[in-house]
């Protein structure tokens, strides 16, 4: 499998709760951190639902 790295580049505040449990499920919790993962279909589901917070680097 692939790997890519997840950047949050915009906050999380007044967000709704669901895209706040993505965040944390992906493991970003502040601005500007960085998480990698395996590119998984559930994984890239995820980050669909939020790709307005972040930034993909494949």
């Amino acid at each position: 499998m692939a790997k890519i790295k997840i950047k949050q580049i915009r906050s999380r505040i007044g967000r709704p709760k669901d895209q706040k449990r993505t965040l944390d499920a992906l493991g970003l919790r502040k601005m500007n951190a960085t998480v990698t993962h395996e590119a998984t279909p559930q994984i890239l589901g995820m980050v669909r639902k939020i790709k307005h917070l972040i930034t993909v680097v494949e």
